[in-house]
């Protein structure tokens, strides 16, 4: 089966002035995006995979899943 990488950006702001978001601010921009990423994955992941069962439900061409 071939496969088709796409994504959505998600953007997280953040109050600088909060101390749990400047130790996050402090660390460097890959590592950044990596904790950030992790824990979409980790918290979001699993509450639209009902979802992408029902829009998959009786697809025989393509079916959309969240990448690991």
């Amino acid at each position: 089966m071939k496969t088709i990488k796409h994504s959505l950006q998600f953007i997280t702001e953040l109050d600088e002035t909060d101390p749990t978001a400047q130790r996050l601010l402090a660390l460097p921009k890959d590592q950044q995006v990596l904790l950030l990423e992790s824990l979409l994955k980790e918290l979001i992941a699993p509450k639209i995979t009902p979802i992408l069962d029902e829009v998959n439900a009786g697809n025989s061409w393509a079916n959309l899943k969240v990448a690991k």
